[in-house]
């Protein structure tokens, strides 16, 4: 590491591995083995500490702290397990991203996510790449996050749910159960509607969008384990296999069920 980017009041232990083109900001905390790679900027106040790996090109935004113990009442503080952070993200201001929870646990983050100001993610939490979670939205442990996937301002998340790709939630949601890929989810665990905006804005051709559309109605709006063995007679394209492939595996939360037609 190069002592002429990293200030004179941050603290860095002997363990770690920093990059040479790394930034790291005043009265930082670098704890224990963690791994930092080039050209990743650490603000002021960041606690980074245990199994912690960061790939290059990270923002890790002022008072953030990244591998703590997890809130966990019968967590034991000596078991082995950490925090692995992809490429290009940009964590804000006091974003808190927890340990895994189990021996060889880590809670993993993929590459270009935004998560704004205040963003907490529990224990064991799978990020896929290419998500925003805007301010102050809350992932309790084990939840899994797809791709592309846009959560609003102050929504929660219970545990143990998967929220597919290009998923939304509405500011202040409170959500217990699966969102299905391509859904919007908002209130109470409230099913809304398919992002057709969001499908239109990535790419997805008319027919492609017109058969997520199909699936969605056959699988979220009727009798489900009907729907399911429908569902399964059919030849989907990948687009819509990903819907479908949900709504058959939900996890042990279940799935979020519109009860209205489009």
């Amino acid at each position: 590491m190069s002592p002429s980017l990293i200030h004179p009041t941050a603290l860095i232990s002997a363990e770690a591995r920093i990059a040479d083109s790394v930034r790291i900001g005043p009265f930082t905390v670098i704890e224990g083995p963690v791994h930092i790679s080039e050209d990743c900027e650490i603000a002021g106040h960041v606690l980074i500490q245990g199994k912690v790996t960061i790939a290059r090109g990270n923002h890790i935004g002022w008072g953030s702290i990244v591998g703590a113990d997890p809130q966990d009442l019968h967590f034991d503080p000596q078991t082995d397990s950490g925090v692995e952070i992809g490429a290009n993200n940009t964590l804000r201001e006091y974003v808190t991203i927890h340990r895994g929870s189990q021996a060889g646990g880590m809670t993993r983050i993929g590459a270009n996510n935004f998560l704004m100001t205040g963003v907490h993610l529990a224990h064991d939490v799978q990020m896929g790449d290419h998500n925003v979670l805007a301010n102050n939205v809350l992932l309790a442990g084990h939840i899994q996050v797809g791709n592309k996937c846009f959560l609003g301002g102050g929504s929660v998340f219970h545990q143990f749910i998967h929220i597919g790709d290009f998923a939304i939630a509405q500011g202040n949601a409170a959500i217990s159960q699966d969102i299905p890929p391509y859904c919007m989810a908002h209130g109470n665990n409230l099913l809304a509607a398919l992002n057709v905006i969001g499908l239109k804005r990535a790419g997805f051709t008319p027919e492609q969008r017109a058969e997520i559309k199909r699936a969605f109605r056959l699988l979220l709006e009727g009798n489900r384990q009907v729907a399911v063995q429908q569902a399964s007679l059919i030849a989907w394209s990948d687009a819509a296999m990903l819907l479908v492939k949900a709504v058959e595996n939900p996890s042990r939360k279940g799935i979020l069920t519109r009860s209205t037609t489009l």
